[in-house]
């Protein structure tokens, strides 16, 4: 901090309070009185609980999927990378409901593959599936950005080493360049399971909004902010709770 102006601690400030004082407002709205109560409603029961499954399989997903896809984007100098990463990456900055349509016209009954799942008795669309492709979907590219920076700093000198003393490239990969970047990889799953476990837009729009099948908690907050305030307001500050937890624990883990 020393080597900091004095004057930058005013507009931090000022960045700190506009992030932290909408959420202090949320939590002075909760009704402490009947706190249990609203979240022990069935509706809310069952949100919360698909929304955990969901969340847990969509970064179980994302780690399937993106370590080795951050593996082939930061070891490959094939051509084309450059452009893999930007498609990769292009969830990043989609509006969510736009993911949601993409994945509409992909894996709906008359999606580019999902006519052919149709044919096979296999329905995704507006289904508790549809609900874990969403959260994969716009989760995937924080897990691959997070990994691909750790393997890029990390290098590529103690893997030749390996190499050079005759280990496997599997080998290589399991006892060398996994362990190099380990606290990378659970920091980007944590941040995965974080977005999944907030993700809105996509998951109405490809998944919709059936109780106990594909309505996780954003949407169930999103519905009783109409019809219960309370109610919302309550969940809304659960997922704020867990949110701040998943951070810190990440946080935690990439400092470690």
């Amino acid at each position: 901090m020393r080597t900091l102006p004095r004057w930058i601690l005013l507009p931090a400030g000022l960045g700190a309070l506009f992030v932290v004082l909408p959420l202090v407002a949320m939590a002075a709205r909760v009704e402490w009185g009947e706190f249990g109560a609203l979240l022990t409603s069935e509706s809310s029961l069952s949100a919360l609980r698909l929304s955990l499954q969901t969340s847990l399989t969509s970064a179980a997903a994302c780690v399937l999927l993106g370590v080795p896809l951050a593996l082939v984007l930061a070891r490959s100098d094939a051509r084309g990378t450059g452009l893999l990463r930007a498609l990769v990456l292009i969830p990043l900055v989609l509006p969510p409901v736009v993911g949601g349509i993409a994945l509409l016209y992909a894996f709906g009954r008359q999606g580019l593959l999902g006519r052919h799942l149709e044919v096979l008795g296999l329905q995704i669309a507006f289904s508790t599936t549809a609900v874990v492709l969403a959260q994969t979907f716009v989760a995937l590219p924080f897990l691959v950005l997070s990994l691909e920076g750790a393997l890029r700093t990390a290098g590529t000198r103690y893997e030749q080493a390996a190499a050079s003393l005759g280990a496997r490239p599997s080998r290589v990969l399991t006892h060398v360049t996994l362990p190099l970047v380990l606290p990378a990889l659970l920091s980007g799953t944590v941040l995965s399971f974080a977005r999944a476990l907030g993700e809105f837009g996509a998951t109405i729009t490809f998944a919709g909004s059936l109780q106990g099948t594909t309505r996780t908690l954003p949407l169930e907050i999103y519905l009783q902010r109409e019809s219960d305030p309370e109610a919302a307001v309550a969940l809304s500050f659960v997922l704020m709770l867990v949110a701040i937890a998943v951070i810190l624990l990440a946080h935690r883990r990439r400092v470690a």
